[in-house]
């Protein structure tokens, strides 16, 4: 039951509102004058306020400015007399939610405290979805200064439909930046569909993107729609996009101007409505003052572009994400690994990361399995070579590359039960190259 605080020095008033509000399923709280409405708002800290405007001691344009430093979300509502409605518009002004002209429509009165409280209940929600959502978003992303800007654009731009380029190095979590855009877009329960057009051959690209009809060329037992088609109303990510050749170029162009794609041997064009973010790992301007890409196409996939920073560059991220990774690869590996040493802090911090945030992942992964211990510690990252700072280890150790690989091989072959399918899941490498590793090494498993 909603608590609603009258604040009125006529009696006659705050009954008969106490009579009302009662009926209609509110619990009143009355109070004669502002000193003692400050009281009980801090202590029972009610749903709304009707307030009155003029009262001895404090009048309502005063009590009014201290509730909303108390809660500037609380819904007041002004109760005036006909001859104070100007005032009563000024405090509007400064933050009233309504003002009720005495004597008073009470189905008026129920039905806009009815509107206030909703309206602050879903803002507050909203407030709530918000908190938790930067929260997430720091979580997978980081909270540096760098990517906070980067958080910041993603806001922006995830409300509208302006295509998007995403530019930074391999590694860097362009992807997981586009996916992040359409999950807070309109288009969340749309598609989400990923290709990397540089990866197709060109004879094939018409085909793949734009589909065919059965009969549409020799081989074409069946109707095959494009990917474009299949993203009609989601998003599609081009990925890597300075591979596209200037052939697929053109052929893009023209399904972004027009917005249908004409699927090889049909007569009847489709219409799409598609989003489309592109990835690109070097500077697409760059690539356009080239002649690598075309300048009219750039125009279009580069309404908006962000920038993402190495992780070299953002250091304040890295024990973050390492965090995050530890608890995810602990989960996965069914370990109980759960802190990272200061050591090994210490080495994340000076390694130099030309693999970025993949390669992080991947090292968090490796460590967790090699560790037998519920704390990473700097040796159990022996097997990460580059570029590090002064480092000295609590205890030496003189485990090899390949020792380390050998270990690691071994574990997830443990955890698999010798089933290398899952071992080379768990290792994050491809089955073949497992077989490989372990006639190298000799292993049995």
């Amino acid at each position: 039951m909603n608590k609603i605080l009258i604040v009125d020095d006529e009696e006659i008033i705050r009954q008969t509102f106490h009579e009302i509000l009662s009926k209609n399923n509110y619990l009143p709280l009355v109070s004669s004058n502002g000193i003692d409405a400050m009281e009980i708002f801090k202590r029972d800290r009610p749903g709304a306020v009707l307030l009155d405007l003029v009262m001895p001691k404090m009048n309502g344009m005063e009590v009014m400015k201290e509730l909303k430093k108390i809660d500037p979300d609380i819904p007041v509502i002004i109760i005036t007399a006909l001859g104070d409605i100007s005032t009563a518009v000024e405090a509007i002004k400064l933050g009233a939610y309504d003002f009720i002209v005495k004597p008073a429509d009470f189905h008026r009165l129920v039905i806009t405290l009815k509107r206030a409280i909703e309206e602050m209940e879903l803002k507050k929600r909203v407030n709530t979805l918000n908190t938790a959502l930067e929260i997430s978003l720091e979580w997978m992303l980081g909270k540096s200064d760098a990517i906070r800007e980067v958080i910041d654009k993603i806001h922006l731009v995830a409300s509208n439909d302006l295509s998007v380029v995403i530019q930074g190095e391999t590694g860097a979590g362009k992807s997981l930046i586009a996916r992040t855009i359409h999950n807070l877009s309109r288009r969340s329960n749309g598609p989400f569909i990923a290709i990397d057009i540089g990866a197709i051959p060109e004879t094939l690209v018409e085909s793949e993107l734009f589909g065919y009809e059965k009969g549409a060329f020799t081989g074409a037992e069946r109707k095959k729609k494009g990917l474009f088609e299949v993203a009609h109303r989601g998003t599609i990510l081009i990925d890597e996009l300075q591979n596209m050749s200037s052939y697929v170029q053109t052929k893009l162009l023209t399904v972004v101007d027009e917005k249908r794609v004409n699927p090889l041997g049909s007569t009847s064009p489709l219409e799409i409505d598609v989003r489309i973010i592109s990835t690109t790992n070097r500077d697409i301007r760059l690539t356009v003052k080239e002649n690598r890409f075309r300048e009219d196409l750039f125009f279009r996939l580069g309404e908006f572009i962000i920038t993402l920073p190495p992780l070299r560059d953002r250091v304040d991220d890295i024990l973050l994400l390492a965090q995050r990774f530890l608890a995810e690869a602990s989960r996965d590996l069914n370990k109980h690994v759960s802190r990272i040493s200061d050591d090994a802090a210490d080495r994340l911090r000076d390694y130099h990361w030309p693999g970025n945030v993949r390669e992080l992942k991947n090292v968090i992964r490796k460590a967790v399995l090699i560790s037998n211990d519920s704390v990473i510690k700097a040796w159990d990252m022996d097997f990460l070579t580059g570029d590090f700072g002064p480092l000295v280890c609590a205890e030496p150790s003189t485990i090899t590359i390949k020792d380390a690989e050998k270990i690691a091989i071994k574990k997830a072959l443990d955890l698999s039960r010798g089933n290398k399918t899952k071992a080379a899941s768990i290792l994050q490498i491809d089955y073949k190259t497992l077989l490989t590793k372990i006639k190298q090494y000799g292993i049995i498993p």
